[in-house]
Formats: C-alpha cells, structure tokens, sequence
C-alpha cells in the first residue's frame, strides 16, 4: 500500500470509528437477546490477558477467536491456510522450488518475518522448525514454527493477539502471538472424512489454457473423549492425510516441441499425526494436565530439471534429463505435563513442555556427475534436528484494594534448553567423486547437496526469564494493566521488556483501548549455527562456498559480529463498538523493528582483491552468513466486524466482515563492515522488497453463513493486494496482480450425528498473474510464489462428519 493509500485508509476507520462512537454515545446499547450460543460473539479469552473471564470484546489489546467449527467449514485441511482465511492480518504463501520450505511453509503476522510470530500450545511455547528458510522466499533466514504439525480436530479454538507481548510471553512476540488451545472432552467423539481435487484451467504466459485435475487430496480425522476418574478427561485425536502434487509450470522453450519439463507447484504429502489431552483433578483444588502429539510426514518437491544436454547430466543414467526431487521426513514430538491449583490464595501452575523436530532430507531421482554411471540416483542428503525443554512456573492472585474491582497480579518465570544440531548425509550427497578434476561438474547430489562432515554441528543454550503482570479496573469504566519482563541467554546476553496497556468504556456500546510496549526476539540457534556448503574447483583445488555461522573463521574474516537480540516497540490504538448483536473493532498499530536478523547476500571471492585475499587461505570461494542491521517501520489497521440475525421464518445468519491494511518500510539496511573496504552487496534490492511488498498491504475477508434447520451454507470472499515477486532490478520483477478469490460450501445434516458437506475453494479459478515469458527463460516458474492465495486454481471437495 502506498502511504497515501495508508493515510486514506486510516482516516476513513478513525472516522467511521468517531462516527459510530457517536451513535453509541447517544443511546443505551441494546442489550442482545438470550441465545444458548450468544458465546459465538463474545469469546472468552485466555490470551494477552492473565485476568479470569475476560471475553475478547473486553480485552484491552485485539484478539481474534478462530473455533473448531470456523476451521471446518471450508476445504483447506492445513491449519495455517484455514487459519490465514480466518484471519486477514496473517499469511500463508505457498512457495516451491525453494528447497525445504516447499515442505515446511512459514505463515507471517502483520507482515513481518514468520518468527517474529510467537505460537503457544495451551498458553505454553510452542518448539519451531529445525529448518532455516535460506533460500528466496517470504521469511527468508527465519526459522519458524510449523503449525501444520497440529491437525484442526484436535483443537477446541485459536485465540490469535494482535500485538506485542515480548513483556508477556517473552521472546518472538514481536507481531503477536498465536495460542492454540486443545479440545478437553470426556466423552463423545467425532470423525470426518473429506477428499477434494484441483479442477482448474492453467493459462501461463507461453501456454494457453489447458485443464488440469490434480492434487487429490484425502484426509481422515476423528477425536474421542473418556472419562478419567469422577471429573477428570482424556481426549485422543488422530488425522491421515494423503495429498498428491500439483503442477502449474509454464512450457520450456528449450525442448522441442515446447512442453512442461518442470514441476512448479503443491509437494506430494502423506503425513499422519496423534495428539492427546488430559486433565484430572486431585483434590484440594488441584488438577494434573498435560498432552502430547506426534506427526510423521514424508513430502516431495521438485528442483529445476536438468535437460538432456545439460552438463551434470549422465546419459547412461537418464537419457532424456531428470527433474530431481527433495524429499523431506519430518518428525515432530510434543510432550507436556502439569499441576495447578490453589497455594496459600495464589493460583499456582507449574508445567514442563518437551519439542523435538528432526528433518531427514533425502534427494530422489538424482545423480551426482562426478561419478558419472557409477552414480547413485538416491540420496541420504543429512538431518536437521532442534528441540527445546521449557520450565514454566506461573502465579496469579486477585487482591481486594478498595478500587472497582480486584486488581489482578500475576508473576512467574520461564527456564528453557535449546539444542540444534546438523548431521551429514552420505558421502555421495555432497563429495566430489573420480571425475571431480571436471571443472564443468557440480559435486553432490543434483537439485539438494548433502549436508558434508564440515557441517556438522551440536550446540545448546539456556535461557531464563521472569516476569510481573498487573491488572488493575481503576473505575468502572478506567482500566490499566502493565507488565515487566527480565530475560537472560547464555549465548548472547539479556534483555529487559515492558507493556503499558489501558482501556477506557464511555458507555456499555463503546470503549477505547491501546498499549505501548516494548519487544525483542533472541537469535535463534538455527540463525546462528545452520551451515551449509558445497564443493566446487576454483583454480584446480576444492573449495566451498555456502553459508557459514556469523562466528566462524569464514564469516569473522568478512567482518561478521555474533549475533544480537533484535528489539522493538509497538504502539497500538483501537475502538471496540457493541451495538446488541453487532460488534466492530478497529485497531490502528506501529510496529518499529531495530537490527532485525537477516541472511546476507553472497561475498564472492571474484569481487575484490582484499575479499580474494581473505578468502583463498581458508579454501573458500563465496560466502553468506546471518547478521543484525535491518530496521523496518511497520504501520496498519485491522478492522472486523460482525453481526448475527436470527428469524425464525429464514434461519440463523452470521456475517464477519475483516479487513488487515498493511505497511511495511524497511529505514536501514547493513550497509557496512569491520574489515571490508570497499564493502560488497549484503543485503540487496530483491531481499528489501521482499519485507516491503512480499505480503499484501490490503486484506479484506467477507464471510456469511446461514444455517437453517438441516441446511446450511457459508459464503466467503477475500480480496488481496498487489504482491510483489522482486528481482534484482525493477525491470525484473513481477507481481500477482490484485485478486479476490470466492469460496462457497453447502451442509446437509439429515440427523444429529451426520454431516455431509460439498464446497469449491476458489469458485472462478482465480489465478495471480502469470509470471512474464521474457523472465521465465526456462519455464519454471508458471506463477509468482509470493501469492498470498496460492497458485491451484480451483479445488472442489467433500466432506462427511460423525459426531457421538
């Protein structure tokens, strides 16, 4: 969005927002009619706020509600893509062709960096992703956490804070926090089954449109809930999901004839995931719980092809070129177990959560030219491994001081252990074999090289902090609540945040809220330890050329410092409108980000005299590495809306109506080193306007359901911004264009325990532009893979439900 845009967009929302207040001001708010599930608009929230039956219209800072049943009623199985149609300030892009992150895909908050997003699992951190995103995409140098690793049925509701709360939850929550809160049952039970297809016409730039079915999707999901004891429960969740690749590359135009040689689209997918809850009470106002998942999921992208003629390709292997395909087994465990419950009048909760994520990288249908026919076509390309230990001891307790009511005060701390460690893959996967005196063969394995010996890594660090919360009801209508968080890591310092939040009513219709905060996100050990390198000839010797920890020898000769806390401070204003059954939010909102971590460009030996010597004695040719030194300036507004009607001639109706308008400015780039003089490129145009224009900048969501005895149907359309794919110059960049996409599911419940549902994702095949014939030389890439809504098309499906 441009700034003009902005300021048009802010003032229209302050002024509707003055304009509403108005109407509320002169009239007693309606009271909304009794419903059983009048909850549906007045979610009670546990999320940014550690005061009990706070609901999210009461809350001081935003928070979004996302149920079990808004995650349903649509064709998307994968949490963070029904997440992201749930929630216009998130994202989830579907990148391909960058290597891992086709697999595991990073979803951003507000548009900033996908780890600058804190996610919480029952008010607990959440462990990220072994993998680093290293490679072109949205989230580059980030190491984020997946959220695909949890299937929807077992969840009972998202609570999504839009805010800053590094003082409340510590490190990471920069742009806000997503806290996904389990299903506690003790019994009944539920399954559903839902298969779909892509049905759509591909129109790139070279090819005209040509029909496609493919991506045929299979998922199988149930959840049951037992009984433990007189009160306590047990609820078990399993998932299964098959899901075949899809294509949308354009035609090469270096074979003849013209045809599809690549593979730009969806990965193969078959994963299966458990998860289980459990509470139990053990008397005296105490209650064990804990929980624990674990997913298993092999996928399959594909690299670039090689052609016939292409110089690392072996024709006694494959005669007509091969397209390589990396392959990723993701394992990832989750682990809790807790007691709370009442001490000495404080609310006691001690809780210890265990996360381990271990990616087994595999490159498929390859070949390494340095061995020529003895090559193998299967590799062990080596293993990512992260897992994190947190202590978290909590206390509350509500004091009676003689103001409106209690002042709540909470206090704890959080200990944590991080491990990350790199394992190589089989020597084939990255060596240079006999015929690696070649100076035109690439070592390693073709489309991924393997991780070397070189490589390997086991580092850990701790981490501990303690925090103060208070909230205090000045008045009946004057609230205030601050908090104060102290950090310290082993690795690179500490660090001190804090939050000032408050929220005035004028009337029961009507209120103001803001806060003022400050945040920080520690490096990640991936940021500061991921190595990965291959072996080339330069001069007749092997050297390596790759991306090195900022404290190795490598880096520290370039200049590189070990790695820093990036810091911010967030500024939020809002207004909450409750006119019976309509409510309105709108939130305006600052977001100032200092040394934020980013992935350098390569420093090549060939760029000057002092890089070549600095670089020649340790066997190097090129070089990247982490470093602190972006600054960006984050401004937008999220507007939603909603009301429900109820007639009993019609049925029940619910519109939302949500809208993110968003705008990122990177103010200052690393520009500058310690040894180098003069200094090469560290962070170029296409890395900057990938932060500033690599998510949309307007978001708008309308959503209408309408049930009516057995019948029901929801309506969704969801328009996004222009999004930018950079290049490295402006003549070589393109764009998705603006789009909006339409989604419509019809339910059919013939009795209490069956539902069968038929909908269409992206009704009108909508596509983003096609991506420019003259910068697509070999016809990879048929769409941009900055799409915020993907590049599919059309996806048709249906779904069964049982409930018990």
């Amino acid at each position: 969005m441009t700034r003009t845009s902005f300021r048009l967009a802010l003032s229209a929302a302050v002024s509707a927002s003055a304009l509403l207040a108005g109407a509320a001001s002169a009239q007693t708010a309606p009271q909304p009619t009794p419903r059983d599930d009048v909850s549906v608009i007045d979610e009670v929230v546990v999320t940014g706020t550690r005061t009990p039956n706070r609901s999210r219209l009461d809350t001081l800072s935003p928070v979004d509600v996302v149920t079990s049943e808004d995650l349903q009623n649509r064709g998307t199985t994968e949490l963070a893509a029904a997440l992201a149609q749930a929630v216009p300030s998130l994202t989830f892009q579907r990148p391909s062709v960058v290597d891992g992150t086709d697999s595991i895909r990073p979803a951003t908050l507000r548009g900033l960096s996908p780890d600058q997003t804190l996610v919480l699992v029952n008010g607990t951190r959440r462990h990220a992703s072994a993998l680093v995103n290293v490679n072109g995409s949205v989230g580059r140098g980030s190491a984020a956490v997946d959220l695909n690793t949890i299937p929807t049925g077992a969840l009972d509701r998202i609570e999504v804070l839009r805010d800053g709360a590094s003082a409340q939850y510590g490190s990471d929550a920069i742009a806000g926090v997503v806290n996904l809160r389990l299903r506690e049952a003790s019994s009944g039970g539920g399954a559903t089954f839902t298969a779909g297809q892509y049905y759509t016409t591909v129109d790139t730039a070279r090819a005209g449109g040509r029909d496609v079915e493919d991506g045929t999707t299979l998922t199988a999901s149930g959840w049951q809930g037992f009984g433990l004891g007189a009160d306590g429960f047990l609820t078990l969740s399993a998932e299964y999901l098959q899901r075949d690749p899809t294509n949308r590359a354009d035609v090469d135009p270096r074979v003849t004839p013209n045809a599809v040689t690549a593979r730009f689209g969806d990965p193969e997918v078959e994963q299966w995931t458990v998860f289980a809850n459990a509470g139990l009470p053990l008397g005296h106002g105490w209650e064990a719980y804990g929980w624990a998942g674990y997913q298993d999921r092999d996928s399959e992208s594909a690299a670039f092809p090689r052609l016939a003629n292409n110089t690392n390709n072996v024709a006694a292997i494959y005669s007509n070129g091969f397209l390589p395909k990396i392959a990723i087994n993701s394992r990832d465990l989750s682990l809790a177990g807790g007691v709370r419950g009442d001490l000495g009048g404080w609310q006691a909760d001690v809780n210890l959560v265990y996360g381990r994520n271990a990616l087994d990288f595999r490159t498929e249908e390859s070949l390494n030219a340095t061995y020529g026919a003895a090559s193998p076509t299967s590799f062990d390309s080596g293993s990512l491994i992260y897992d994190q230990l947190v202590l978290g001891v909590d206390f509350s307790r509500q004091y009676e001081i003689g103001l409106y009511a209690p002042v709540n005060v909470a206090a704890g701390l959080e200990a944590r252990r991080e491990t990350y460690e790199i394992q190589a893959g089989q020597p084939e996967s990255w060596n240079r074999g006999p015929l690696g005196g070649n100076t035109a063969l690439a070592g390693g394995a073709q489309g991924f090289v393997g991780f070397q010996p070189s490589n390997e890594v086991d580092e850990d660090r701790t981490a501990v902090g303690v925090y103060l919360d208070v909230e205090a009801p000045v008045t009946e209508q004057f609230t205030v609540a601050g908090a104060v968080r102290f950090e310290d890591y082993s690795d690179f310092g500490n660090s001190t945040t804090g939050k000032v939040s408050a929220r005035y009513d004028f009337t029961p219709a009507f209120a103001l809220r803001g806060s003022v905060s400050t945040g920080f996100r520690a490096p990640s050990l991936q940021q500061s330890y991921f190595t990965s390198t291959a072996s080339v000839i330069q001069n007749g010797a092997v050297v390596e050329t790759g991306t090195f920890p900022a404290t190795s020898p490598v880096a520290v000769v370039l200049g590189a410092q070990p790695l820093d806390a990036e810091t911010s401070t967030n500024y939020t204003l809002g207004a909450v409108i409750r006119l019976g059954d309509f409510d309105l939010t709108v939130d305006a909102y600052q977001i100032d980000i200092e040394d934020q971590i980013v992935l350098s460009e390569n420093i090549n030996r060939s760029f000057s005299p002092q890089v070549a010597s600095l670089l020649d004695p340790l066997g190097i040719q090129a070089a990247r590495f982490f470093l602190n030194g972006v600054d960006t300036t984050t401004k937008g507004i999220d507007v939603v809306g909603r009301y429900r009607l109820g007639t009993e001639a019609y049925g029940d109706f619910n519109f939302t109506v949500a809208a993110n308008f968003n705008d990122v400015e990177v103010t200052r780039i690393p520009t500058s080193s310690s040894v180098l003089n003069p200094v090469p490129p560290l962070f170029a145009r296409s890395r900057i306007e990938t932060i500033q224009q690599g998510t949309p900048d307007t978001k708008v969501s309308g959503n209408a359901d309408w049930s009516y005895g057995k019948w029901g149907l929801t309506a969704r359309a969801t328009y996004y911004g222009d999004v930018l794919q950079p290049g490295s110059t402006a003549a070589t960049d393109y764009a998705t264009g603006e789009k909006t996409v339409f989604d419509f599911e019809g339910r059919f419940q013939p009795n209490e325990r069956v539902t069968v549902a038929l909908g269409v994702d992206n009704a009108f095949d909508e596509y983003p532009d096609a991506v420019p014939a003259a910068l697509n030389a070999n016809g990879v890439l048929g769409f941009p893979f900055y799409s915020p809504f993907g590049f599919n098309g059309r996806f048709v499906y249906a779904r069964i439900g049982l409930n018990w």
